[in-house]
């Protein structure tokens, strides 16, 4: 089993939410699954930009960690859809939160980042 170097600091509430949702994907992917369930084929869509290998990393990590269920299909041809758990849901909040933030400040930030 994998053994961290530099142990978790979850002192605060804002480090045990970066924790969870601190990536880069990762709140795109919450918000992506928003209004239903999703094939990960349909989240690869929607966000373009990133790597597959990244964003089926980090679907993972959000079910490790209960923010998101996944949901096999036993049928021909098999698949699965990814939808948010009651604690996802309660996530939506912070995420609104973030893009209200983007979008208010949207002209500073895109002469910062670009």
């Amino acid at each position: 089993m994998y053994k961290r170097k530099i142990p978790l600091d979850l002192s605060c509430g804002i480090r045990i939410v970066m924790s969870i949702i601190g990536s880069k994907w990762k709140p795109c992917l919450i918000d992506a699954l928003r209004d239903s369930p999703k094939r990960p084929s349909e989240l690869h869509r929607e966000i373009p930009d990133a790597v597959s290998r990244v964003l089926n990393q980090n679907l993972r990590e959000l079910e490790e960690h209960g923010i998101i269920k996944k949901k096999i299909f036993a049928e021909l041809p098999p698949h699965s859809e990814y939808s948010l758990t009651d604690l996802g849901r309660s996530i939506l909040p912070i995420i609104d939160s973030m893009d209200d933030w983007g979008e208010k400040h949207r002209p500073i930030l895109e002469k910062l980042v670009l």
